[in-house]
């Protein structure tokens, strides 16, 4: 049970009404303290105050990346005490002018962050090649590709990019749909897939990920191979990949081990610094996948540092995660 002066403590957090809006902006979302202070239209010290008292309070979990720090709300909000204060008054912030005038401006503020990436990814297409698929064996390729097997089935990759995991794809299995967000990415990797496999059937289709352009139980497995640390948040895509496979078919993603190469948020566009294996498994179980495992990869990403008198560049770990949709589509 919860000392009394502890819910005191508690109910005195939640009795501000900028806290209470800044949980339900951070509630759905992971936001950094600057794109908080632009939804709430507040200085970022005024916002990183309340932010201490939330911490404090253990509402709020804090993420550093580089100079930025990110938050969302607490997964369990301190245990059951705040759990419950908190539903009581989520239902009443709900009809607040001031939370309907903060969540327009978090939509905006979510949507230049979708635009920049987007334009990012347009700009970088043609040399992607050089810049992003960098690997020092190619061997994560091919194990992707062979969780897969065998062949005779319709397999997706999602942000495929140029294709370099459709080029390992194609001609071993009946037909790969690529999907990608960038027309330009799409162009890149027709072009190559008809150049290194012109007897493959290869079909290319501009989605995003949290909405695929595929049908219900349309593929046989789906890879999506270093697209998964691009994204705000798994759970959209994850359940879409569900969706879209057929009843106990295998996804298979391939990942960046969390690193500390900073850059790559400017120059690869990539949202999280990698991903734990362990958080990956549980959105994938939270989606409704089963038969999870995660499998290490000799196999390490090798992108070049940027820099006019840069030469080195980065060697950073891979890993696999491997999981089945449900074999009964009725499961939840």
């Amino acid at each position: 049970m919860l000392a009394a002066a502890d819910l005191t403590h508690l109910l005195k957090t939640l009795a501000d009404p900028t806290r209470l809006r800044m949980l339900a902006l951070c509630g759905s979302v992971e936001l950094s303290v600057g794109e908080l202070s632009r939804a709430l239209g507040m200085s970022q010290s005024r916002v990183s105050n309340h932010l201490r008292l939330l911490r404090d309070a253990g509402l709020v979990s804090e993420r550093r990346s580089g100079t930025s720090i990110f938050v969302r709300m607490a997964p369990d909000l301190g245990g059951e005490p705040g759990k419950g204060v908190w539903d009581a008054l989520r239902a009443q912030l709900d009809e607040s002018p001031e939370h309907r005038r903060d969540l327009l401006r978090l939509e905006r503020i979510l949507g230049e962050r979708e635009r920049r990436s987007a334009e990012l990814f347009e700009h970088l297409a043609a040399d992607w090649d050089k810049i992003g698929v960098d690997f020092s064996t190619g061997q994560a390729r091919q194990r992707a590709a062979a969780c897969l097997l065998p062949r005779g089935l319709v397999i997706a990759d999602l942000g495929c990019g140029t294709g370099y995991l459709a080029r390992g794809l194609a001609g071993l299995v009946t037909k790969v749909i690529c999907v990608d967000r960038s027309r330009a990415m799409l162009a890149q990797a027709r072009k190559r897939l008809e150049k290194e496999r012109p007897d493959a059937q290869v079909e290319l289709r501009r989605g995003e990920l949290h909405a695929l352009p595929l049908i219900d139980g349309e593929v046989d497995g789906i890879v999506a191979g270093m697209v998964l640390h691009h994204l705000s948040e798994l759970g959209p895509a994850l359940r879409e990949m569900r969706r879209a496979l057929k009843p106990g078919a295998p996804l298979v993603v391939l990942e960046l081990e969390p690193h500390a190469e900073g850059w790559m948020r400017e120059e690869l566009g990539d949202l999280h610094l990698g991903l734990e294996p362990a958080a990956v498994g549980a959105a994938l179980r939270r989606a409704g996948f089963e038969e999870i495992a995660v499998e290490p990869v000799d196999d390490h990403y090798t992108p070049r540092r940027p820099g006019p008198k840069t030469t080195a560049s980065a060697s950073l770990p891979l890993y696999l995660v491997r999981a089945r949709a449900p074999r009964d589509p009725r499961s939840n």
